[in-house]
């Protein structure tokens, strides 16, 4: 095939990619806008424009995770209207093979993907991380509303005594955390003491709290800020609290070797590492599983279910990537293993497929 043709090929799918993102942004765009403005329109200090400027910072994280049905449905909307404009006939007439039109669609699948590990995904780790700014100071004071399931609680150990400590939100990579609550407990393992904080910081030895109550012996006292004893490391407190999508890729190695040289699994943070490496590959899979439905010639309105059965293989395998991913994270298989077991499959059944059709 030649340059003129593949180039043809290639910029269709890049061309079609691009719509397919910008449309699905504005739709999930104008669904979190809705959604966040119902929630948070009671709030005092609320204005169209936080909530605005919130769901804009979350778009980058919410548009990361539908990238691999980006490039199923761009593959699959590239591949019919060639089809359906005969161009794919013209292309097989003149002795070009499905391996060949197929090369510039893995290509720009494989560069929309590292566009996304590379650009996208940095931008949408500081982007969400200070959209959770932005709400937490609409939310802040509410440290009563904390529930056991909101975010996770850690118990630390000191020589005066355990800890418990939850929050409403953590933020700063879990070094921060907003509507703070601190369960103090003697060493026989009764609740002495009761601070609740605005806001709480980890320091070198110690949390730092600030607009505190505390509450102690049937009385509430407030104090401008406050201190409680920790043994605690930040890589600890970062591997237990901090969501790894939050991370940008480019610190996710280091997270990594900070945390196992104290001992940590950091599977989470591993696993995210794993998964971004191979969302490039995820993506060529998806491309390859949309060949083996939208290549073969249908007229107007007879491809419908071949187009149903690839959207249900891309969703499969989606579902699969993420199970996997669960497993990796819990530990019961290495992080690399969960990654690329699901791409690599899905990259052998589309290419035994596409072997079986097109050279039989």
């Amino acid at each position: 095939m030649g340059w003129t043709l593949g180039r043809y090929f290639f910029f269709r799918y890049v061309t079609i990619t691009i719509w397919f993102f910008i449309g699905l942004l504005a739709l999930v765009f104008l669904i979190d806008f809705t959604e966040l403005s119902g929630r948070t329109t009671g709030l005092p200090g609320f204005t169209y424009g936080t909530a605005f400027a919130i769901s804009g910072l979350r778009m980058p994280m919410i548009m990361l995770q539908t990238v691999p049905f980006v490039g199923l449905f761009s593959a699959m909307a590239t591949l019919v209207s060639l089809n359906r404009r005969y161009e794919l006939v013209i292309a097989r007439s003149a002795g070009v093979s499905a391996w060949q039109f197929l090369l510039p669609c893995c290509i720009g699948a494989l560069l929309f993907g590292a566009l996304s590990v590379g650009v996208i995904n940095p931008i949408a780790a500081h982007a969400f991380s200070w959209s959770e700014k932005i709400e937490t100071q609409l939310r802040s004071g509410k440290s009563n509303t904390v529930s056991a399931d909101a975010e996770p609680w850690i118990r630390q150990k000191t020589s005066s005594g355990d800890t418990i400590i939850g929050a409403r939100a953590i933020l700063n990579q879990g070094l921060e955390m907003a509507d703070a609550v601190f369960f103090v407990l003697n060493p026989q393992g009764d609740i002495v003491e009761r601070k609740d904080a605005a806001h709480a910081f980890l320091r070198d030895g110690y949390w730092e709290l600030q607009d505190v109550k505390v509450f102690r012996d049937g009385n509430i006292q407030s104090v401008a800020s406050d201190r409680v004893p920790t043994n605690l490391k930040p890589e600890f407190v970062q591997e237990r609290l901090a969501r790894p999508e939050t991370i940008p890729f480019y610190d996710l190695p280091g997270k990594v070797e900070v945390a196992r040289s104290f001992g940590l699994k950091a599977n989470a943070f591993a696993m995210q590492f794993d998964s971004l490496v191979a969302l490039p590959f995820l993506l060529v899979a998806m491309t390859l599983i949309a060949a083996t439905v939208s290549m073969r010639f249908a007229r107007m309105g007879q491809s419908a279910t071949m187009i149903l059965g690839g959207v249900l293989a891309g969703f499969l395998l989606y579902v699969v990537t993420v199970l996997v991913k669960a497993f990796g994270v819990a530990g019961f298989v290495p992080t690399v293993v969960a990654a690329w077991v699901p791409v690599v499959v899905a990259m052998f059944f589309g290419v035994t497929f596409l072997l079986y059709k097109e050279d039989g």
